[in-house]
């Protein structure tokens, strides 16, 4: 049974990523108190009695462009060129979700903004008319004290319902909240786990990340401009793929470690981090007009580092002049610079025309499938005995290493456990000698080998 989905939805600043960071139980939206710092749909799991659904954060819709005033602050100058895109987006995800929370903000009061918002709900509404609604649930934040939660009622005027104050920063009001949230949802019946395949876009700035999500979504999903940044979350979006169910996370370009301006910036590179340790292919986006840098190595030192697999895709290659050697003089550069996870498959295709991105899923799916191949303890034997007849065991200070046996103690990554008579006699050079091998015998496309030795007791 699919899940059922909270969208979080609001003028800016009211508090929205706040409370659904509060919902997912970790940071997981970046909080600043620059209004409009959250531009793309956030999506995360939460539980509440039981009950388990996702919530949605979106970007703060400003319907009014008001100046500034006393009870209305409009949106920072560096998201001003995204005001409609974030519009589009939050509507998006009301017209996805189970129920709504509109948030408005109890110190500041009812606002202009606040009306705007609350009418475009109601005309969203009227467009559903004859189909199902979700719920709208108006909830009163940053009510800290018993005069504020006193002042929310105010907020009736918006006609709405009954508001429900709360503080998402401590927590306060949340489980009457969420009582009657989840008192919305059918039964659930037994608990669901996500076993979609999770697929990470990454790359530097500019890469065409987010244009790559929506041209394989077929929709305008994420926010797509030309200026370098503009994706500061990771973005889940989930779709299904010749029934395959898939989890897509658009993530904000990774910079080189002194180019990262502290504050929002440095958390969306935090959270990039984070999204390829829980993806499970993770596809490395490189500018084929720029080429390959170092900053796509270190992006590459990444994946690696958190043992994921990987697909390399060389975006806007039809940006790029050819000849009859370019592709082939590309692919040695690339193979070059990334020769640690040469096992990585490596596609040239344009985003923005379209061209062989209908090659990126199928391929990538077939990474995730190499990366649950379980061998039999039999045949893993088979490689390492063929292996050492062709490279004998190195010696070490007159001491002759010994290989016993080898078996695969789990997948995801393949994780083969040899056992040896001393650990210390193994160079490196020879656990990748043995990992090419078993790559020559079976594949492994796209995913990284763990090799752990052990003594033999």
């Amino acid at each position: 049974m699919k899940k059922p989905m909270v969208a979080l939805v609001g003028r800016p600043n009211v508090g929205k990523s706040t409370l659904f960071n509060r919902l997912a139980g970790k940071r997981l939206a970046v909080v600043d108190d620059v209004p409009g710092t959250t531009r793309d749909r956030l999506l995360a799991e939460s539980e509440w009695t039981g009950h388990i659904f996702d919530v949605i954060d979106t970007g703060g819709i400003d319907p009014t462009h008001a100046p500034a005033d006393s009870r209305h602050q409009p949106l920072s100058v560096g998201s001003a060129p995204f005001v409609e895109q974030i519009r589009e987006q939050a509507q998006i995800a009301v017209q996805e979700a189970d129920a709504v929370l509109f948030l408005v903000d109890g110190q500041s009061g009812v606002t202009a903004a606040d009306k705007e918002v609350a009418n475009l709900l109601r005309r969203l509404q009227t467009q559903h008319e004859g189909q199902p609604w979700p719920p709208i649930f108006l909830v009163v934040n940053k009510c800290d004290s018993r005069e504020l939660m006193q002042t929310a009622y105010d907020f009736y005027e918006l006609g709405l319902g009954t508001p429900y104050p709360i503080s998402s920063l401590h927590g306060i009001g949340l489980g009457d909240l969420l009582d009657a949230v989840v008192a919305t949802f059918p039964e659930l019946g037994e608990s669901l786990e996500d076993t979609s395949v999770k697929i990470a876009l990454v790359g530097k700035p500019n890469a065409g990340k987010s244009t790559l999500l929506n041209r394989l979504l077929g929709q305008e999903r994420a926010i797509v401009s030309d200026i370098p940044g503009t994706t500061r979350d990771a973005v889940d979006t989930y779709l299904t793929y010749e029934d395959i169910s898939i989890t897509l996370i658009d993530t904000a370009g990774i910079r080189r470690r002194g180019k990262i301006i502290p504050g929002v910036e440095k958390y969306s590179v935090m959270r990039s981090l984070n999204a390829i340790k829980r993806a499970d292919v993770a596809l490395l986006l490189i500018d084929a007009p720029t080429g390959i840098t170092a900053q796509d190595t270190h992006i590459a030192g990444y994946i690696q580092d958190a043992w994921k697999s990987a697909l390399i895709v060389v975006n806007k290659w039809d940006a790029i002049s050819k000849d009859t050697y370019t592709m082939q003089t590309y692919t040695k550069k690339i193979r070059y610079e990334l020769r640690f996870i040469d096992y990585a498959p490596l596609l040239f295709i344009s985003a923005k025309t379209g061209q062989r991105v209908d090659q990126v899923l199928p391929t990538a799916l077939r990474v995730h499938e190499a990366r649950l191949v379980r061998l039999p303890t039999s045949r893993i034997n088979t490689v390492l005995q063929d292996a050492m007849q062709r490279h004998p065991p190195p010696s070490k200070a007159g001491r002759q290493l010994k290989i016993y046996y080898g078996t695969q103690v789990r997948t995801d990554p393949p994780t083969i456990l040899i056992y040896v008579n001393d650990p210390k006699l193994v160079h490196f050079s020879y656990v990748r000698f043995l990992e090419n091998r078993f790559r020559e015998t079976y594949g492994f496309l796209g995913t990284p080998i763990r090799i752990v030795l052990r003594p033999r007791r």
